[in-house]
């Protein structure tokens, strides 16, 4: 089933993310997490690429072992970077033989040590560009694009960011599914900037608890451009040690889901970093267990 109908089906939509474990131990300690969350029912999860795509068949090999042996809906990401039409056109092929029928389509970020996008020969420099292939040629694939509430990093014209989102949605994109953010207020314009451009897709939030300073460093460098309110700078600042940073942050994320919910947004997706406790919280504290009520 594609993600924009599964979001039609769910009074309450939340997803979650995780990225491809290096090695066997975290292979491990990976499907431990997501039976955790399984129980969660979430509307479906999603598996990343590693930078400049060096996880490729990693991410492949998560996607098909987690369509095999669980009863989830599989989202896989799929960039531009690193590969020409004729690859895309076989990992296509590949999930499609593996029944996955939804795709995240980015252009990816530069491999390490590379500070531009650069693009491969016969293949794409734009995720526009991929998403019109996968609709021409993988009628069945459902597809998603990212959206970003705080500005693309790339990209400091904001007018013309829409511009270049509305060109993904018309090549076929069925629903966007946003960055990281910590103000929801950015969600909220970004989402009505959305509207006046013509985007009728749905809009999914991105939503990632800070879980320690460390964290909140690298989640700096990973999501560039995102910006941290000073209120939550400051709880943090007040936090004796990671122990206490990590409840700021659930917190902090949790008051961000409640408020989304109060405004009945199309779902929420949450960035779990490959662990279960900081999104068990926030079901915990929001009572929201057993989300299979459909509309």
């Amino acid at each position: 089933m594609h993600i924009s109908e599964v979001l039609k089906q769910r009074e309450i939509s939340i997803s979650f993310e995780f990225f491809p474990p290096k090695n066997e131990e975290a292979s491990l300690d990976l499907f431990r997490t997501i039976q955790e969350l399984s129980d969660l029912n979430p509307a479906y999860v999603s598996v990343t690429y590693g930078a400049g795509g060096s996880t490729r068949d990693l991410t492949h090999d998560l996607v098909v072992k987690l369509q095999e042996k669980t009863g989830l809906t599989i989202v896989s990401h799929l960039t531009c970077v690193g590969s020409t039409k004729d690859e895309i056109n076989s990992i296509l092929n590949r999930y499609k033989a593996s029944g996955i029928h939804n795709i995240m389509a980015l252009r990816g970020d530069p491999p390490k040590g590379q500070s531009e996008f650069i693009k491969t020969e016969n293949g794409f420099e734009f995720a526009g560009e991929l998403v019109s292939f996968i609709k021409k040629e993988f009628l069945e694939m459902g597809v998603g694009v990212a959206g970003f509430p705080e500005g693309h990093p790339s990209t400091p014209n904001r007018l013309k960011e829409i511009e270049y989102l509305k060109w993904k949605v018309d090549q076929g994109a069925d629903y966007i599914c946003t960055q990281l953010f910590f103000n929801n207020a950015d969600f909220y314009d970004f989402v009505e900037r959305c509207e006046i451009a013509g985007i009728k897709v749905p809009i999914i939030a991105g939503i990632m608890p800070v879980t320690s300073r460390k964290g909140m460093a690298r989640m700096a460098e990973l999501a560039l451009g995102s910006k941290f309110p000073a209120k939550l700078l400051k709880a943090l600042s007040r936090a004796e040690d990671d122990e206490y940073a990590e409840n700021v942050g659930i917190h902090w994320a949790t008051e961000q889901v409640r408020d989304l919910l109060d405004h009945k947004i199309a779902g929420i997706h949450m960035y779990t970093l490959n662990k279960s406790k900081a999104t068990r919280k926030i079901y915990d504290s929001l009572g929201i267990r057993n989300l299979k009520s459909i509309r």
